[in-house]
C-alpha cells in the first residue's frame, strides 16, 4: 500500500497548519499571490533558493520554524484567509462555466499536449507551446471548465542550459526530484500505482507507463512515465526527455502519448465529451479512438465521422519543420495490430495521414489531425490565413479553419507589485473583469508616480536576480561576468529579447549595423542596454550558432556592459524579464510567427513592444500602445532584413529612447507613461487566456460536444 504524498508532507507539519501540504501540492498556488506570499513568510531564504517552490520550502525549513508559526497570530490570520480562498477556488459550481453553460459538457474535455508549462519547478516544457498549454489548464480551472489534461512526466525534462566562456551552449539533463515537485502517484482502488500497458509495433514485450497527476485547482493533469524497471532499456527512454532523439524516438514517443493517453483515461474511467489535440504531437490519439469506436461494432466510416465531430485540433506553427512526419511503412509497422483489428487495408489506414513533403510522401501528424478533427484552429488571425495557404484542400463547407488568438494567464504573469497597485487603484477586483476592455480603461486614471514606482521596483528586482545568477555561476573572468550582466544598470533604458533561438526569430538583426547600434547603446546621457536570453534545441546547430554570435557581440569592446546574455531561460527567468525590462523586442521573419506570447506578458506589466507586424501583434498594435516594424512580407530575405533593421534603428533613435528620457520635474517620463498605460489597457483584456478559453468553449468545444 502506497502512502499519499500529501499525507506524508502533512506529517511534517503541526496539526494547526497541516493544510499547507494541500496547497503545496496544488499548482493553483503558481498564480495566487496570497498563497505565494505565505510560503515566502515561512522562509524567504528557501523560497528564493528554490525559485518559488512551496514543496521545497516545506521540506527544507526547520521543524522548529513551523512550531513557531503554528502559534503566531499574524501568520495564522493569513493562513486561515488563504484556506478560505483556496476552498472557494476549488468549488467549480460558482465559476463562469457553471453559471453560463449549466446544461453543457456533462463529461470533460480531454486536452492532450506534449508539454505543459505550469511552473519552473516542473520542467516539462520547452517554450511557447508548453507555456500556452499550462496557461490553458490554469484558465480552465479559473473558469470552472470541466477539463482533464494528458502529457508526459519527462524525468529528465527539457535540458538545463549552460553557456561556456566561448559562448557554446552545453545541454545538461538533471533527474527530476519527484519528492520535491507537485506530482503525485495515481493510485488504484487497491492502493497500488496505476500502470497502463501497450505494444509498440510488432514487439513482443509491452511498454508500461506509470501514471502521475498534478492538481491545478479543479483540473487534473495526468502524466505518463516509461522510466520503470519493468521496461526494457529502450522503452525506459521513451518519456525520459522532451523532444529528444531521432525520428524513430519521436515516433515511439508520440505513439505512447496519443495511444497511451487515450488508454490512460479509459483505465481511469474518464469518458471525455471532446478530445483536443494541442499540436500534432498527440495525433495518434485519433487512431486509438478509431480502434475503440470500431470495437463497439460501428463501421469504419461512421467511426471516423463520430471522431471528427467530437475532436478539436490546434495547429501552432507555419514552419514546415515544426510538423512531424514519418515514413509511411514505419507507421504502418507500428499500427499493424490496430490495422488488423480495424479490418481495413494498410493503404486505407495510411490515407488518414499521408501528405506530400519536399522529399516525397510521408505520414504527417498534422495531416492526420486535420483529417480526424472537424473543429480546427490556428492561433492568430494572420496564422489562420497562413495555415489555409499551407494546407490547401483540407477545408470543407462544414469543417474549416478558424482562429483563436493566443492569450496568457494574467494571474500567473502579472507582477505581484502590479496586483497590489491594481487592487488599490481600480474600481473593483480586477480578477473579476480580466477580459472586459471597458474595465481596463481605468488604468489611464492611475497616477503616473504610482505606476512609475512599480516599474522602477521591477527593474531593481531584475537586477537582484542577475546578481543572484552571477553569484551561483562564479564566472571565470571579468569579461565573462560582464557578458552575464555584472554591469546591469537598473536606471538605464533596458530592451529585452528572450525566446527560443531559431533562425527565423532573427536575434542578430540589431547587430546589422554595429556602429549605429553602439551609438544608441553608449549615449552617456541616454544609456541603453539589451538583455538576451533563450535556448536553442540541442540538435539545432543554427540556433546554437546564433547564441554564440550574440555572446561574441557581448564580448566586443563596442558593447561592453551594454549587451548581456542570461543563461538557462525558464519560466522563472521569463517572469523577471517581461516585468523588469522597459521595451520588449520581437523580430521574427514574417509570416513565420504564428502568434507569440512573450510580448503579451511584457505588455500587461507595462512594458511596450517594438515588434514586427506578425502573429498576435497585428491584432494588438493600435499605434498608441507600442511600436511596429512593417512585415515587408514577400520581399527577399536580404531586403526584408535591411528594411526591418533600418526601422528598428530609426524608431529607437528618433522616438523610443528620447521619449523614455524626456522627464518632468519629478523625473517621470510622462509621455512614456501614456504608452505604458495604453499597453496595459489595450493588451491585457484582449490577449488574456480568459478571453482565449471562452472562445474555445464557444467556437470549438460546445459545437464539438453538441455534434
Amino acid at each position: 500500500m502506497h502512502t499519499n504524498e500529501i499525507d506524508e508532507l502533512r506529517k511534517l507539519l503541526p496539526l494547526r497548519i497541516e493544510r499547507l501540504a494541500d496547497i503545496a501540492y496544488d499548482i493553483w498556488w503558481a498564480s495566487d499571490h496570497q498563497s505565494r506570499s505565505i510560503f515566502r513568510m515561512i522562509s524567504r531564504y528557501h523560497w528564493t533558493l528554490s525559485e518559488h517552490n512551496p514543496i521545497s520550502v516545506l521540506l527544507n525549513t526547520p521543524r522548529s520554524r513551523f512550531d513557531e508559526l503554528a502559534h503566531q497570530p499574524e501568520f495564522l490570520h493569513h493562513y486561515d484567509a488563504l484556506l478560505a480562498n483556496y476552498d472557494l477556488a476549488c468549488e467549480r459550481s460558482t465559476k463562469w462555466f457553471a453559471t453560463e453553460h449549466q446544461e453543457s459538457l456533462g463529461k470533460p474535455i480531454a486536452y492532450f499536449s506534449a508539454e505543459f508549462g505550469l511552473h519552473s519547478s516542473l520542467p516539462i516544457y520547452s517554450g511557447g507551446l508548453g507555456i500556452l498549454a499550462g496557461d490553458h489548464v490554469k484558465t480552465a480551472d479559473d473558469l470552472g471548465l470541466p477539463l482533464v489534461a494528458v502529457g508526459f512526466l519527462y524525468p529528465f525534462g527539457y535540458f538545463v542550459q549552460h553557456i561556456t566562456t566561448d559562448g557554446d551552449q552545453i545541454a545538461e539533463y538533471h533527474d527530476l526530484d519527484r519528492k520535491g515537485t507537485a506530482v503525485q502517484e495515481v493510485l488504484g482502488s487497491d492502493g497500488k500505482p496505476v500502470i497502463i500497458s501497450l505494444h509498440l509495433d510488432n514487439e513482443q514485450q509491452k511498454l508500461h507507463l506509470k501514471l502521475w497527476k498534478v492538481k491545478v485547482g479543479t483540473v487534473t493533469l495526468y502524466l505518463m512515465d516509461s522510466d520503470l524497471e519493468i521496461n526494457v532499456a529502450a522503452d525506459r527512454e521513451i518519456t525520459r526527455r522532451l523532444y529528444g532523439g531521432d525520428k524513430l524516438y519521436r515516433l515511439r514517443q508520440e505513439y505512447a502519448l496519443g495511444v497511451g493517453g487515450v488508454r490512460a483515461l479509459q483505465q481511469l474511467g474518464i469518458e471525455p465529451a471532446v478530445y483536443h489535440a494541442n499540436e500534432g504531437h498527440s495525433s495518434f490519439l485519433f487512431i486509438e479512438r478509431l480502434r475503440l469506436e470500431m470495437a463497439k461494432g460501428r463501421s469504419f466510416h461512421s467511426s471516423v465521422a463520430h471522431i471528427q465531430a467530437t475532436s478539436v485540433f490546434t495547429t501552432h506553427t507555419p514552419v514546415p519543420a515544426g510538423h512531424d512526419a514519418f515514413a509511411p511503412e514505419i507507421v504502418a509497422d507500428y499500427f499493424q495490430e490496430t490495422i488488423r483489428e480495424l479490418g481495413i487495408s494498410k493503404e486505407q489506414f495510411l490515407s488518414l495521414g499521408l501528405h506530400q513533403e519536399e522529399y516525397g510522401e510521408a505520414f504527417n501528424m498534422t495531416s492526420l489531425a486535420f483529417s480526424m478533427a472537424d473543429h480546427r484552429n490556428a492561433v492568430s488571425k494572420k496564422h489562420e490565413e497562413v495555415t489555409r495557404k499551407m494546407w490547401k484542400g483540407i477545408e470543407t463547407p462544414s469543417s474549416n479553419i478558424i482562429h483563436v488568438t493566443n492569450g496568457v494567464h494574467i494571474p500567473t504573469w502579472l507582477a505581484p507589485e502590479f496586483d497590489e497597485l491594481l487592487r488599490m487603484a481600480m474600481p473593483s477586483d480586477w480578477r473579476g473583469s480580466i477580459d472586459d476592455p471597458d474595465f481596463w480603461k481605468h488604468v489611464h486614471q492611475i497616477p503616473d508616480v504610482l505606476l512609475w514606482h512599480v516599474r522602477s521596483q521591477l527593474s531593481r528586482h531584475l537586477g537582484r536576480y542577475i546578481g543572484d545568477l552571477l553569484r551561483k555561476r562564479a564566472p571565470d573572468d571579468d569579461k565573462d561576468m560582464i557578458t552575464r550582466g555584472a554591469l546591469y544598470n537598473p536606471s538605464a533604458f533596458t530592451i529585452g529579447f528572450a525566446r527560443r533561438f531559431a533562425t527565423y526569430k532573427r536575434a542578430l538583426l540589431p547587430f546589422r549595423d554595429k556602429e549605429r547600434l553602439a551609438e544608441i547603446l553608449n549615449n552617456p546621457e541616454r544609456p541603453v542596454q539589451i538583455i538576451f536570453s533563450g535556448k536553442a534545441h540541442p540538435a539545432d546547430e543554427g540556433g546554437k550558432a546564433l547564441i554564440k554570435e550574440v555572446w561574441n557581440y557581448a564580448h566586443d569592446p563596442l558593447f561592453r556592459g551594454k549587451i548581456m546574455f542570461l543563461e538557462n531561460y525558464s519560466m522563472h527567468t521569463a517572469k523577471l524579464l517581461v516585468r523588469g525590462v522597459d521595451l520588449w523586442l520581437n523580430l521574427p521573419r514574417a509570416p513565420l510567427e504564428a502568434s507569440g506570447t512573450s510580448g503579451i506578458k511584457a505588455a500587461i506589466n507595462g512594458v511596450p513592444n517594438l515588434s514586427v507586424l506578425d502573429g498576435w501583434w497585428i491584432e494588438g498594435y493600435n499605434t498608441k500602445n507600442g511600436w511596429a516594424i512593417d512585415s515587408h512580407e514577400g520581399l527577399s530575405e536580404e531586403a526584408q532584413d535591411a528594411l526591418d533593421a533600418e526601422s528598428f534603428y530609426q524608431q529607437l533613435e528618433q522616438v523610443i529612447v528620447p521619449m523614455y528620457y524626456h522627464r518632468n520635474l519629478e523625473n517621470i517620463p510622462t509621455e512614456w507613461m501614456k504608452v505604458v498605460k495604453e499597453s496595459i489597457a489595450s493588451v491585457l483584456p484582449q490577449f488574456s487566456s480568459e478571453r482565449m478559453v471562452k472562445e474555445y468553449v464557444k467556437n470549438l468545444y460546445l459545437p464539438a460536444e453538441r455534434a
